[in-house]
């Protein structure tokens, strides 16, 4: 081993406007000026590209590297490796080493939609349970491809590579709003300096979102584009609702919190329609995109019962119905009825959705979901205060509200005072534009259809978008309204919830450097104080490369320390239980104990486990609650019957956790408040009373008469004891 590892614990180019049209010989005074301009143009593209490519590729490399660095990744052993995908990671990659190692291909989706191991005794579906269709896909990559690699190497580098994509995506998104490329290259500065706020990717490789979120940012640029203003073909339109759908699944697919992304997008789509702002037919289109993705993802999971009953799915619905009621026609107009109409609209369509959602739960008899209710209640203050279930998340940081500190840390990260100003700019803009649009009557429609009266349109021909001239501020530029009321609706979900946060940092990114470049507000600069063209665009470009540079000066110290310290993952207690399991234990026998050591215990040993971290299933959790009764205060003969009750032949007690100090959140007090009884410390409260029996963990390590009859005790080092159930 290297002494340099030390073993530290567990481990410019010319802007130009993709919105304007390029002039013509005649315009530009010079039969040699229009090929001239359009070499330039095509140029600045083709440079933009590139840049882009380099910005994702040193992102992807840059997460590579740190993670190899903190983990000394290639070098570990294998069991290493895998202990480093820790609680619900493990779990999600085993079913990629599951396949991996199967037969074929066939016998190992076979083995996924008939698994023993997951759930024992139970048998359940994977593929239905869960999101990880991309383990299914990756393994069969592996496998096809003949991949001359360690198979969890050939993971990681496709995980990261997906991550290239996300900053591309990004990168994308500000040239669009900017109108340079150069803003792209900011939005990827902002999202490397700020990391630790923006992606997880480094530290919890195989999170379902370091999957999904890439798929994401990939279909709010597509729908960003396909909401500019201006004349669109039929076959452009066709190719970004195909690209919109294909994302917008693959995104879906990826992540069981889709349902949560959709119900903001559907609210924020809904939101530019009924304030006037995108045409009624794009925000039908979208809202076919939506619906088709949930059903699709809803057939490829088996009929999965959530995804039909989901809020996501029932604002589609009461959108629909919404936009039937209210029609297309604008017959008046005034501030204040647009007001009051829009408000009546908004509370019918989540009234609808209410109604309809509660619907589907009693049609379809799903309560699987009931534990979200449950958090979300407790979160705010209200219903059961000691549930199981609400408790543990809320006894989690990631789903406490975002805290301070991520404000401070993108302040010092260059990234909020930008983004702040411009979103505030935005949402006024938008709030003038919605008063103008209010303000003035029109008698015709809205929006027309793209070929209405059942008259054929070729590939070249365009799309009426709108019958009236320029109503509001925005009317050019609508895209701008969407990203606005986006933006602030993930930014209401981050702050209450900090696992959330990832889908508003992004954006924060994308915004903060639109700050600095956007060509609307440079304009209007030269308008203001009749300037030349070419002295805005040096004044814009300087002003970002300043920014560019300030943040490279701040940024670099701390990337070249983060890339000298050399660190290896270091956790022999864990090494050697799964060593001793793998050689001591038969491959048919159970073991019970936490969820997220019970994740490594099935990836590392393959053995069959009771329960598991993917806390999403009704029965699942009352399994679960039953399962951790060996923390609480319990008689062994009752503890004894709860394992055999589940056919469990091994449970494995953690020291860190039976041992932890009383704070209301460690398993023992939530095992406590569930039972009815007093936590250790605590005091008395109403529905709680004292125990004099000894906590069940504790008193087994003594080896007593009392416990030995039922318990044996087959393992032992300084973080767990195994005991076999007898």
């Amino acid at each position: 081993m290297s002494d340099a590892r030390r073993r530290k614990g567990k481990g410019g180019g010319r802007s130009t406007d993709p919105r304007s049209r390029s002039k013509t010989p005649t315009e530009s005074g010079s039969d040699g000026g229009a090929p001239d301009v359009v070499t330039s143009i095509f140029s600045n593209v083709i440079l933009g590209v590139i840049m882009m490519c380099v910005c994702g590729y040193a992102h992807a490399w840059l997460m590579y590297t740190l993670h190899e660095n903190r983990m000394w990744f290639t070098n570990i052993k294998e069991v290493e490796r895998e202990i480093s995908f820790r609680t619900e990671s493990g779990l999600y990659y085993s079913y990629y080493k599951q396949m991996v190692k199967a037969p074929s291909i066939s016998q190992g989706i076979y083995d996924l939609i008939h698994d023993k191991v997951t759930e024992h005794p139970s048998v359940i579906n994977i593929l239905e349970r869960m999101n990880i269709y991309q383990e299914v896909v990756l393994a069969i990559m592996y496998r096809v491809l003949g991949v001359k690699m360690l198979p969890i190497l050939f993971y990681i580098i496709c995980t990261f590579a997906l991550h290239a994509l996300l900053v591309a995506a990004l990168f994308t998104s500000a040239w669009i709003l900017s109108g340079t490329w150069l803003a792209g290259v900011l939005t990827s500065g902002f999202y490397v300096v700020n990391r630790i706020d923006t992606t997880r990717v480094g530290y919890t490789i195989p999170l379902r979102e370091s999957f999904s979120l890439p798929f994401l940012w990939v279909q709010v640029t597509a729908i960003t584009i396909y909401f500019q203003a201006g004349a669109i073909s039929k076959l452009k339109e066709k190719v970004l609702l195909a690209v919109i759908l294909t994302f917008t699944f693959l995104f879906a697919l990826c992540w069981q919190f889709n349902q949560f992304v959709f119900l903001l997008q559907v609210s924020t789509i809904f939101g530019v329609w009924i304030l006037g702002i995108i045409p009624a037919y794009k925000v039908r289109n979208m809202l076919h995109v939506l619906m088709a993705t949930m059903l699709l993802v809803c057939l490829f999971q088996f009929i999965n019962k959530m995804i039909l009953v989901s809020l996501g799915m029932s604002l589609v619905l009461a959108s629909y119905a919404v936009m039937y009621i209210k029609g297309e026609v604008e017959r008046s107009a005034g501030v204040i009825k647009g007001i009051v109409t829009t408000v009546v609209y908004s509370v019918l369509v989540l009234v609808l959705a209410g109604v309809i959602t509660t619907l589907l739960k009693l049609l379809l008899q799903v309560d699987a979901d009931d534990h979200i209710f449950k958090f979300l209640s407790g979160k705010f203050g209200y219903g059961n205060q000691r549930d199981f279930d609400s408790r543990l998340y809320l006894c989690l940081g990631a789903f406490n509200f975002l805290t301070g500190d991520t404000y401070e840390r993108l302040t010092s990260g260059l990234v909020f005072p930008p983004y702040a100003l411009c979103h505030a700019a935005m949402l006024i803009i938008l709030v003038i534009a919605v008063i103008q649009n209010f303000s003035k009557p029109n008698e015709s429609k809205m929006a027309a259809e793209p070929a209405a009266n059942g008259k054929s349109q070729s590939a070249g021909d365009k799309v009426k978008v709108t019958e009236t001239p320029a109503r509001h501020i925005l009317s050019n530029r609508p895209e701008v309204a969407y990203i606005a009321i986006q933006t602030l609706l993930f930014g209401l979900l981050a702050m209450s919830t900090l696992r959330m946060k990832y889908l508003w940092t992004p954006y924060m990114c994308v915004l903060g450097s639109v700050a600095f470049v956007d060509n609307a507000m440079w304009k209007a600069v030269m308008k203001k104080f009749k300037l030349k063209e070419f002295s805005v665009q040096m004044m814009r470009n300087s002003a970002l490369i300043v920014v560019m540079a300030v943040l490279f000066a701040r940024e670099w110290p701390t990337v070249q320390g983060e890339l000298g310290d050399l660190r290896e993952f270091y956790d022999p207690d864990t090494v050697e239980l799964m060593e001793w399991i793998n050689k001591d234990i038969p491959k048919t026998s159970s073991f019970t104990g936490s969820m997220q050591l019970l994740a490594g215990v099935k990836l590392c040993t393959e053995r069959p486990i009771t329960n598991h971290p993917h806390y999403e299933h009704k029965g699942l959790r009352i399994k679960t609650k039953e399962l951790y009764q060996i923390y609480g205060k319990r008689e062994p003969a009752d503890v004894h019957a709860i394992l055999k009750k589940h056919q469990s032949n091994y449970i494995i007690l953690e020291d860190s956790i039976c041992r932890a100090a009383s704070t209301g959140c460690r398993v023992p007090d939530l095992i406590d408040f569930d039972n009815g009884q007093v936590p250790d410390n605590g005091n008395k409260e109403d529905g709680l009373e004292y125990s004099n029996t000894p906590r069940f963990c504790e008193q087994i390590r003594h080896d007593q008469p009392n416990f030995t009859k039922y318990f044996k005790k087959v393992f032992e080092n300084k973080t767990f004891r195994v005991h076999q159930v007898l």
